[in-house]
């Protein structure tokens, strides 16, 4: 039977998701593998293209490859978190490149995972419904806001505000600040944060995604004023008002 994709104001039944990548073979194979794995699929044959279907849709979540011709995955990734779109999706990289200097390149342009090629269709499979799990909204959660400093931080939408203006925050930043703020005073430990974002004991990345929300909250990012690190103890959050 064939797969009616449906209009965009139509509501989607199971998590929609993005595939971007310039290669056809793998874009067509990649589309039939999560379809058949429950999953919505949408796809995209280079950025420009993956644009146009992010005004249409929401997705849950993109799957994006690295090397494609115009502008990388990195940059364009790099270039959605700093202009997002109303309902900018968690990204899963797909890279080529296994040096670690190129994947933390990803994870600081803004990539919430990344998966390097060749890759069992499995392993996409489970980093994808990890991902859900960290980002789905839980329901009847409590409506909770924190403030520290200028800033007001909604703990149920993830929403930061600096003097009423909005600053556009990743998927894993919300969720590490969540964290911090839950925790606050007291301090936690580098690979606690790893284990709670689904990053297992990959303690480096952590401190990327520190290093990325200090530079968006700190007036100056290495003299830190609200993140701090706990030499031995890990990183706190000093909070105002908490929830």
């Amino acid at each position: 039977m064939q797969y009616k994709q449906p209009m965009p104001n139509e509501p989607f039944s199971k998590p929609h998701i993005l595939v971007v990548d310039d290669d056809t073979r793998l874009r067509e194979l990649l589309q039939t593998y999560l379809r058949d794995q429950g999953f919505a699929v949408t796809v995209a044959i280079h950025a420009k293209d993956a644009r146009s279907k992010l005004a249409l849709f929401a997705f849950d979540l993109m799957v994006l490859d690295v090397m494609m011709p115009f502008e990388s995955g990195v940059e364009f990734t790099h270039a959605l978190r700093a202009n997002p779109f109303p309902h900018l999706p968690p990204i899963l990289l797909l890279t080529a490149m296994a040096e670690s200097e190129d994947r933390i390149l990803g994870l600081e342009a803004g990539a919430d995972d990344y998966l390097i090629k060749p890759f069992e269709p499995r392993e996409l499979v489970l980093r994808i419904q990890a991902i859900l799990r960290r980002t789905e909204k839980k329901e009847e959660k409590k409506e909770a806001k924190a403030t520290f400093g200028e800033y007001s931080f909604d703990m149920e939408s993830g929403r930061l505000l600096k003097n009423q203006e909005v600053i556009a925050l990743g998927t894993n930043e919300i969720q590490l600040l969540k964290l911090l703020i839950q925790q606050s005073p007291e301090a936690v430990s580098r690979t606690d944060l790893a284990k709670l974002l689904g990053m297992g004991d990959n303690e480096r990345n952590i401190d990327v995604q520190i290093t990325r929300l200090r530079k968006k909250i700190e007036p100056d990012s290495s003299r830190p004023q609200y993140i701090q690190t706990m030499r031995g103890a890990g990183y706190l959050i000093y909070v105002d008002k908490g929830i």
